[in-house]
């Protein structure tokens, strides 16, 4: 994670060292010109508080979704990675949409949602503790804050839900054995 962040402030140097030229690199609802933006909307930041504000929970939230193995991580964050830019390219408001938090909040509803799927005690504690962190910033995923992709973050959480119940599903299927017919 520390490494991904890191990437994240590689590229905003490059955007101030280049007049904020990837700021227009975003998602923009039902474009069809412009798709290979869908796999740059998280890793494009509208200036320095933007990506320190997804940095932190960024790191703590990712790192703690790493502990399924790096297999899982990179699974659970395709998931999320598309379901956030696809879903702003279908239903966002017009607009380039940027930023990492679809990913933030991705993480934060597979954290949340994973014991539950899991059927885990010790994941459903970590639920509680994620929660008691960063429960409040459930409320970013409603309509409110003018020039914030509130679906961006909502359809983040929705792709963090999904990873979460196939990863239970695969674990269970991982776990049960196979019984063969004749």
């Amino acid at each position: 994670m520390a490494g991904f962040v890191g990437f994240l402030y590689v590229v905003e140097v490059f955007d101030v060292a280049t007049g904020s030229s990837l700021e227009d690199d975003g998602v923009r609802p039902r474009d069809f010109s412009e798709w290979d933006n869908l796999l740059w909307m998280p890793l494009i930041h509208g200036d320095w508080s933007h990506l320190t504000g997804n940095a932190v929970p960024l790191l703590l939230l990712g790192f703690l979704a790493t502990s399924g193995g790096l297999k899982q991580f990179f699974q659970i964050t395709a998931v999320i990675w598309l379901s956030s830019a696809l879903g702003v390219w279908v239903f966002g408001s017009p607009g380039s949409h940027i930023g990492a938090s679809g990913l933030v909040f991705g993480f934060l509803a597979f954290l949340l949602v994973r014991g539950i799927f899991a059927r885990s005690w010790l994941q459903l504690v970590i639920a509680v503790g994620v929660f008691a962190l960063y429960g409040a910033a459930l409320w970013g995923v409603l309509p409110g804050q003018p020039g914030v992709s509130w679906e961006g973050h909502l359809f983040g959480a929705i792709g963090g839900v999904l990873a979460a119940w196939g990863v239970s599903r695969d674990n269970r299927r991982s776990t049960t054995p196979a019984t063969f017919t004749a």
